[in-house]
């Protein structure tokens, strides 16, 4: 694939380079120094709510925590690449507006401010 790659060493560079750049598609490692990958989503969707973001770990049975912060994908590793590429293809096909919708029911499936509090708190983040 010809994609445009900006690599973080740690949370914190994530964090920076995707306010400073915004990207189409954020790729986060939930065991990132510094920050993890969900501190480091939860900064990031804050100012950039829109931007679909795929988290890898090695740790099992996140998904529902990912879904119920707003994350569009969960990985574990080891990663399938082809289908890493597939779902990179298919959230960059997305529309803002198919994102909107996903948002707005996770939203009314939560109370304000559920998910995101709860990832800044560490409260979701119970074996990952």
């Amino acid at each position: 694939e010809d994609y445009e790659v900006l690599l973080a060493r740690s949370g914190i560079e994530a964090v920076n380079k995707a306010l400073t750049i915004p990207p189409d598609l954020v790729l986060l490692d939930i065991g990132m120094p510094d920050k993890d990958g969900w501190e480091a989503f939860a900064l990031i969707n804050r100012v950039q709510p829109f931007v679909p973001v795929i988290l890898i770990t090695a740790r099992l049975n996140q998904q529902r925590t990912a879904a119920a912060a707003g994350i569009e994908a969960l990985m574990e590793k080891p990663l399938d690449l082809a289908l890493l590429l597939k779902i990179i293809r298919d959230l960059l096909d997305q529309s803002d507006q198919e994102r909107a919708r996903r948002l707005g029911s996770l939203e009314s499936r939560n109370s304000p401010g559920h998910c995101l509090s709860q990832v800044e708190r560490g409260q979701s983040r119970s074996g990952g």
